[in-house]
C-alpha cells in the first residue's frame, strides 16, 4: 500500500517535498505507463555548416517545391538518413 501524497498550496511546496522524499513509498512505478510529449520542442544547437553553393540551390528548389523552408527540409532529409542508418544496425 502507497502513501497518500499530501495536497500542495502551490509547486513550490510540492517541489521542496518530492525534494525531501522518496517517490517509491508514494508512487507504485509498476503501474506506470510510458508517454511521449510530442508536443515538446527539443532543445536545438547552432552549427556551421559548409556545403556546396549548387547543393544549397538545389536543396532550396526542392524546398520551394514542398513549400518548406530548405533548413526544414535539410533537418526532415537528415532525420530520415539517421534513422536509416541507426535501424540498419
Amino acid at each position: 500500500m502507497s502513501k497518500k501524497i499530501p495536497a500542495f498550496k502551490n509547486e513550490d511546496e510540492e517541489r521542496e517535498f518530492w525534494a525531501t522524499h522518496d517517490s517509491t513509498e508514494y508512487i507504485n512505478w509498476n503501474k506506470a505507463e510510458r508517454i511521449t510529449f510530442s508536443n515538446l520542442k527539443p532543445s536545438v544547437r547552432k552549427i556551421s555548416l559548409r556545403l556546396p553553393e549548387s547543393m544549397i540551390e538545389e536543396l532550396k528548389l526542392l524546398a520551394n517545391k514542398r513549400d518548406v523552408p530548405y533548413q526544414s527540409l535539410l533537418k526532415v532529409f537528415l532525420a530520415e538518413r539517421i534513422e536509416k542508418e541507426l535501424g540498419a544496425r
